[in-house]
């Protein structure tokens, strides 16, 4: 399942866990998704949506 927001498409974002020792390794930070039952074509629905599409009410929410 890919960590992608269904909303706004939001998904992980890359960069590097940087040691003392300035050894790099690649890390990523993943979006706080959380699912939602929404109202998609006005049947509701479990969907992976961030909590910035909730906060913002891009989302409507069934129930």
């Amino acid at each position: 399942m890919a960590r992608v927001c269904a909303i706004c498409g939001k998904g992980p974002t890359f960069g590097n866990n940087v040691s003392h020792a300035n050894n790099k390794t690649i890390r990523r930070w993943y979006p706080n998704l959380q699912t939602v039952r929404t109202l998609v074509d006005g049947t509701p629905k479990r969907v992976r949506v961030c909590v910035a599409c909730i906060k913002s009410n891009r989302v409507k929410k069934a129930g």
